[in-house]
């Protein structure tokens, strides 16, 4: 059984790890695979049909909490605890929820002290009592009668009455003052981890198609004092086709990981004498996790040659920016498919079928996807219309060798 502190407005966790608000899903989902030992049974919850319209969900089935990420920004929004009896819980050090502590009104008040008159919802026949970043939820379905209000005239609040030894049915971790009008808060400075992390993410286009990317980058920068000092910084930095490794590394630093591609499968498509020509070297990407953006190099040249991302991941606004008659298009990673032709016209010529799977016997639960080619830009098209993800190709750009360090 996890034993737990609770944090309201922050945090759910213990000396090992811990579920931040404000953390982005990578990071709790790194959490549960490297305590997979001791967090089991995690269930993934989303609306295949409509992904944006409802939270995405982790939900620990063993442990009775759920960690809920806003579908847009995927950063966590709101921790439930919805079966007590599956877990420890401790405010400041001290216990209110375990095997011999049961979480009644009474410890409740007596562990977090007073606060508001509680609310009664009678359709759910719940009170909740609400503290600022943390409430906790109490059945009535089984009490003879509903919880009765007194006045009080002195302070012109009626009290909520309610029998002794109610017992906590859930518990909420959000911020701010109301659970119905939370958001996901900016991602913490202990979230970054010494990351830079992308905030949007333009495609810079010229008069026949993309030309480069320009990033919002946001990092956890340090002043001269103590650790509270600490601040986040924001800069930008842009890279283009035809950028050499040095010009991106100095641009946006080391790569997480760098991929060496041991085939092209898109071959095939090019022209006929293209096929059969085999590659005496392999073209290699920089991978930006934290960013949300893989850059593609030549082999041969060591120059930028594709941009790739996944478009519905980070970064959480891929704008498509900078038309050449100096007007703006915008459509983001959230826009469907058919606003985005609405905007940048239809493709001309029927789309690639794409299947991907973790390995060859499985096949994929999501089912085939399709890739649009249009202005220089592949747009990979799940079949509920949201976009995949996004691929930017094109000729490099004159005279990148020439470019100077960006600085902040």
């Amino acid at each position: 059984m996890l034993d737990l502190e609770v944090v309201p407005e922050r945090s759910l966790g213990n000396e090992q790890w811990e579920f931040t608000l404000g953390m982005p899903l990578a990071q709790a989902v790194a959490i549960l695979q490297k305590h997979c030992r001791i967090i089991k049974n995690v269930q993934v919850l989303y609306s295949e049909q409509s992904p944006l319209s409802h939270d995405l969900i982790l939900n620990l089935t063993q442990d009775g909490i759920k960690l809920m990420f806003d579908a847009f920004n995927q950063r966590l929004k709101v921790i439930e605890v919805y079966d007590l009896t599956k877990v420890k819980l401790k405010y400041c050090g001290v216990h209110f929820n375990s095997q011999a502590i049961a979480p009644t009104i009474e410890q409740i008040d007596q562990s977090f002290g007073a606060t508001h008159p509680g609310v009664y919802n009678s359709a759910e026949q719940l009170f909740h009592l609400n503290f600022r970043g943390l409430s906790f939820s109490f059945q009535l379905d089984s009490w003879t009668e509903a919880p009765k209000y007194e006045p009080n005239f002195a302070h012109g609040l009626a009290s909520l009455q309610i029998p002794h030894g109610a017992t906590v049915k859930r518990m909420y971790i959000y911020s701010g003052n109301s659970l119905q009008d939370t958001k996901a808060p900016m991602m913490p400075l202990s979230c970054f981890l010494g990351n830079v992390y992308a905030e949007s993410v333009d495609v810079l286009r010229d008069g026949t198609g993309p030309a480069g990317l320009r990033l919002r980058l946001l990092a956890a920068g340090c002043g001269p004092g103590l650790l509270a000092d600490a601040k986040m910084r924001v800069f930008e930095r842009s890279v283009y086709f035809g950028d050499s490794c040095q010009d991106v590394l100095s641009m946006l630093g080391s790569p997480h990981k760098i991929f060496y591609k041991s085939e092209d499968k898109m071959k095939i498509h090019s022209p006929s004498p293209h096929k059969q020509v085999p590659s005496k070297c392999n073209d290699y990407f920089f991978n930006y996790f934290t960013l949300g953006v893989d850059i593609l190099f030549d082999a041969n040249t060591h120059k930028v040659k594709k941009f790739a991302g996944p478009a519905t991941n980070l970064p959480h606004c891929l704008l498509f920016s900078e038309n050449a008659d100096g007007q703006t298009e915008t459509c983001t990673t959230y826009s469907k498919w058919d606003n985005i032709q609405e905007l940048l016209g239809h493709p001309v010529e029927k789309p690639v079928v794409l299947h991907r799977s973790s390995s060859p016997n499985n096949t994929n639960p999501f089912g085939s996807t399709f890739c649009f080619g249009l202005q220089r830009m592949i747009f990979e098209v799940m079949q509920n219309n949201h976009i995949a993800s996004v691929t930017l190709y094109g000729p490099p750009r004159p005279g990148s060798h020439l470019r100077t360090a960006e600085l902040p």
